[in-house]
């Protein structure tokens, strides 16, 4: 099954075709308040033959002739609208109705996919800033995989350079040969402040720990790596419980730090040598990318060695780009990191085109986003100051779910209200993220993200435990609908087919623009339409074969929208 405006396409192209005498033209089908679809290809073809619109869409419906799919007439200067004949329609939420897939169709072309996201600081507890690349991330990883596509999810941790020789240096001169076996994350999170602030203000202390980095990234001083190893498990240890509270589907099979491109950083300065890209600028060893320059507008290197011979983030993100190409054979690079890197990335895939390994049909994308904000536009920060820690938001969000569901629902058991209440808070957190146009900045509201009304998760989980009660009532699940038959007629049950039948399109624009909110916001108004119905048509008072008719429709409508939140990562609960 096709979307309707996509079935719509496919029932004037040849028409449109006929008259425009070009095979290509282009139907322009857009949703409209005055017909299930309207066609406003026409105006464009007479432009180009210098005839009147209204005759040219004239032309076009005699061409397009009797048919069993739609009813078509001409509007306004030229508009063609498009209705869907009832028999069609209800035949369209039959086939979708018994589609394991609920008429999302595979893509023509299946790929395999790499999603670099999350990417926290071995050392540094998780904050805020990794809630969107995170929760965006996983949704992506989720629909892709969903859509066919070979998925593998790279978790690129910060594992190496600078921080570790200051990290371990300080762990060295403030306890000898001790381990950080006894050291909590937290722990290791006010040690890396006291480090970074020595590193900032002792240049003996930052030649010291520079050097350290040299040997860690040569591996030759034993007492470096088991330090350094040290700090990668017990960073590692917080990433999963936090990602296992979250839901988040990275694993320890997902971790690629920096140090696991270690062995093949050396490989990128002979390849970039070899292909006449590298040369010295103040000691270090750079590529001059042409396009980029700097403030003053001089040429702008990316640095792929620096003056003490240590490799950074630049020659580990080329070893990324050779790794995944060479090895994974990805097609599609999906970079799921912030904005302001923007301009890094940029870099390095020019520098990776400019050596060869890039080209297509390889494609990286920067699936960039805005910044979490305060109410006042600021960062979102803690009472102290610092970036609020992620963690803390999970259970923030879990505490007032819960809060939320013992408040509505007193008498419930204590499981349950922990159950449903982690469901609520946590498809808060996350639906308040997902459904933000990613490339924006959003203001982090939890009254907002709590609420029964408006585009919220509580919002669409209440819909779909809703539709179950009522099904209840009727003996019912969904799943026992799926060989249903529809009649479909009232205004509210067509605006609600139209609606599902719309699933396949919403799901293929949210996977290929990387736009999560373009989902949320096809669930919210799916929601919208099945209030709409439930209130305006009657269903288990409705008389024979209309009520069975309009219990499927329900069903249908609660398989997809626990379908849709799934894929997002966020739980459908059944009673709320």
């Amino acid at each position: 099954m096709a979307d309707p405006l996509g079935i719509a396409a496919q029932l004037l192209s040849p028409a449109f075709a006929k008259v425009a005498g070009a095979p290509a033209t282009d139907p322009v089908v857009r949703a409209s308040d005055h017909a299930d679809a309207q066609a406003n290809g026409a105006l464009d073809v007479a432009r180009r033959l210098g005839r009147n619109p209204r005759e040219v869409a004239g032309e076009i419906l005699a061409a397009t002739g009797a048919n069993p799919v739609a009813s078509l007439d001409v509007a306004g200067p030229g508009f063609i609208n498009v209705t869907f004949r009832g028999p069609f329609l209800d035949e369209q939420v039959t086939l979708m109705s018994q589609d394991s897939r609920l008429g999302v169709q595979l893509p023509t072309t299946l790929e395999t996919v790499v999603i670099d996201y999350s990417a926290p600081n071995v050392a540094k507890e998780m904050h805020v800033g990794h809630l969107r690349t995170t929760v965006i991330g996983d949704a992506l990883a989720r629909l892709y995989g969903f859509d066919g596509h070979r998925v593998i999810r790279e978790n690129h941790i910060g594992d190496w350079g600078t921080p570790f020789g200051m990290l371990i240096e300080h762990l060295i001169d403030e306890a000898g040969t001790a381990t950080v076996a006894d050291f909590a994350v937290g722990d290791l999170d006010a040690f890396y402040k006291q480090a970074r602030l020595k590193f900032d203000e002792d240049q003996s202390f930052k030649a010291r720990a520079r050097e350290r980095v040299v040997k860690l990234q040569g591996r030759r001083d034993p007492q470096t790596t088991a330090l350094w190893s040290v700090l990668v498990a017990e960073s590692t240890r917080h990433f999963n419980e936090l990602y296992a509270k979250l839901g988040i589907l990275l694993t320890d099979d997902d971790l690629a730090g920096e140090s696991t491109y270690q062995s093949l950083m050396p490989d990128v300065l002979t390849r970039l040598e070899s292909a006449g890209l590298l040369i010295e600028s103040d000691g270090a060893r750079v590529v001059f990318v042409p396009g980029f320059t700097n403030r003053e507008g001089a040429p702008l290197p990316l640095i792929v060695q620096a003056r003490t011979g240590g490799f950074n983030y630049a020659t580990s993100d080329l070893a990324c780009v050779i790794d995944r190409v060479e090895r994974v054979k990805a097609t599609l690079l999906l970079y799921v990191i912030g904005t302001e890197q923007s301009q890094h990335l940029q870099m390095v895939w020019a520098v990776a085109e400019m050596a060869g390994w890039l080209r297509p049909p390889v494609r990286p994308v920067h699936v960039n986003f805005g910044l979490v904000l305060e109410a006042n536009r600021k960062r979102l920060r803690s009472r102290s100051g610092d970036p609020m820690k992620f963690i803390e938001l999970v259970d923030e969000a879990i505490q007032r779910g819960r809060r939320l569901v013992a408040d509505r629902s007193p008498n419930l058991p204590d499981d349950d209200v922990g159950t449903l209440g982690r469901a609520i808070g946590l498809g808060a957190l996350k639906y308040a993220e997902l459904s933000t146009d990613r490339i924006k900045d959003y203001v982090f509201d939890w009254d907002r993200m709590l609420a029964f009304d408006g585009n919220t998760a509580p919002y669409l989980q209440y819909a779909h435990a809703r539709i179950h009660s009522l099904l209840n009532r009727a003996g019912l699940t969904p799943t026992a609908l799926h060989g249903s038959v529809f009649h479909i007629s009232t205004r509210h049950e067509r605006k609600l087919a139209l609606r599902l039948l719309s699933y396949d399109g919403a799901v293929r624009d949210t996977i290929e623009r990387c736009a999560p909110h373009r989902l949320c916001a096809y669930l919210f108004d799916l929601a919208r339409d099945f209030t709409a119905f439930y209130e305006n048509d009657p269903v288990l008072a409705a008389e024979s074969g209309i009520r069975e008719s309009r219990l499927a429709l329900a069903g249908l409508t609660a398989r997809v929208l626990a379908h849709g939140l799934t894929h997002l990562g966020i739980a459908a609960p059944e009673r709320m």
